[in-house]
């Protein structure tokens, strides 16, 4: 079983802080944030905010109300090297090490992609696709293509409380991950995680079949931003030529896979909603929709299998 490594490290990257005989705590988050600004980073504030926070212990209130207290030679020293982690450009998730999704906490490793905001379009357009509210009390059996983190199906299992999930993945510290969140999240009793290459370790007659796989074209990768580039897996980006070669994966054995009339949905990247329908059009699932994420993208497709 191959293993997903990131790429590369941001350590070593040295913070632009300025040097005062006296810095308070407030001193350090506009520092913090004008360094990050300068790099050019996508939210400044916000990260000088939740590292400093991450490096004293300090939620945002007690952030907020220490403001003017002076902060030691090794509370520096801690926010200083997480300060060159991110002008590593090493997203925050990660030096945190947990990112939240549909509200749940979920830890995030190495051996997994940082779960996205508009992967929760995948949530919302699963649930709708179960439809009624015999959807929420019967006990429904849900299939996580190529879980990661867990996140999809750990969603799921958080608004369907008579539901069981299984996760599968190819790498084994990656369904180690997800096995824990779902342990943190009182959603071990619930949520199984197989190894295996998407559906083919499964069994058959799963109520829905729910997948992130990777979609990225492989020429595309090196002009991704650096904080996906240089930290997520490669193998849980890298789509091959065109981007669909799991989708292609998966479709070949979707119909085993689902109950008649269950659904299929799956994301997609930028563009490529068409032809993924067309995959799926071509092994008879009927597709119903490509629900848009909110900067419009056509992100989930939903199919089903009508017979």
């Amino acid at each position: 079983m191959r293993s997903c490594l990131r790429h590369k490290s941001g350590e070593g990257v040295a913070a632009s802080l300025p040097r005062r005989d006296v810095t308070t705590l407030a001193a350090m988050r506009r520092d913090l944030a004008q360094a990050f600004r300068a790099a050019r980073l996508d939210a400044p504030a916000l990260d000088a905010r939740l590292l400093i926070g991450h490096a004293l212990g300090l939620d945002h209130t007690a952030l907020a109300g220490a403001a003017d207290r002076e902060l030691t030679p090794a509370e520096i020293a801690r926010i200083a090297a997480l300060a060159a982690r991110r002008l590593g450009r090493e997203p925050v998730a990660r030096i945190l090490g947990t990112k939240e999704f549909w509200g749940l906490p979920l830890a995030v490793t190495p051996s997994v992609l940082v779960p996205r905001p508009e992967s929760e379009t995948l949530v919302e357009a699963a649930l709708a696709a179960l439809g009624d509210r015999a959807a929420h009390v019967r006990p429904l059996r849900i299939a996580d293509l190529g879980t990661g983190s867990g996140a999809l199906v750990l969603a799921l299992l958080s608004e369907l409380p008579h539901a069981y999930g299984v996760g599968t993945d190819r790498d084994a510290s990656a369904l180690a991950t997800a096995r824990d969140n779902a342990e943190r999240l009182g959603l071990g009793a619930r949520a199984g995680f197989v190894a295996g290459d998407f559906g083919t370790a499964l069994a058959s007659g799963f109520d829905l079949v729910i997948a992130n796989p990777p979609y990225v074209r492989t020429q595309d990768i090196e002009r991704l931003a650096p904080e996906v580039r240089d930290f997520d897996p490669r193998c849980a980006l890298d789509g091959g030529p065109d981007g669909l070669t799991a989708y292609r994966a998966i479709a070949a054995d979707i119909r085993r896979l689902l109950a008649s009339h269950a659904p299929l949905v799956v994301e997609a990247g930028e563009g490529q909603a068409h032809a993924i329908a067309d995959l799926l059009q071509r092994v008879g699932l009927a597709v119903e929709t490509a629900a848009r994420d909110l900067a419009g993208t056509a992100r989930a497709v939903v199919a089903r299998r009508l017979n």
